[in-house]
């Protein structure tokens, strides 16, 4: 991934860099940059969140708990979500929170 050699380097993402993420990754790099910028990118003492349209979804490494990671990847492929950690994480855009995510969920009255 040399578009995260580069960013990590930098620091933010230039248009070189951008063009690259979506060359690399199509329509999912697209919804990763859109959620760094949006701030969607969320990480609380156990868990890195990416919140979507419809739910939030954990990621750890290079694994995500979404559909796509499950079903839809090929080997080597990234959801839009672990793409999208992976720029917050080489760019400091992620939003933190010192709490766990596990009470987030239970305050939220979701499972």
């Amino acid at each position: 991934m040399d578009w995260l050699d580069e960013l990590e380097e930098r620091g933010r993402i230039t248009g070189a860099i951008a063009d690259e993420i979506l060359k690399e990754h199509g329509a999912r790099g697209r919804r990763a940059i859109d959620a760094v910028s949006e701030g969607r990118v969320k990480e609380y003492r156990d868990f890195v969140v990416v919140v979507g349209k419809g739910d939030e979804y954990i990621v750890e490494g290079r694994s995500c708990t979404c559909e796509d990671y499950e079903y839809n990847l090929d080997e080597g492929e990234l959801c839009w979500h672990v793409i999208a950690v992976l720029i917050a994480d080489a760019t400091g855009d992620v939003d933190e929170h010192d709490m766990w995510y596990t009470e987030v969920r239970d305050l939220m009255g979701t499972d």
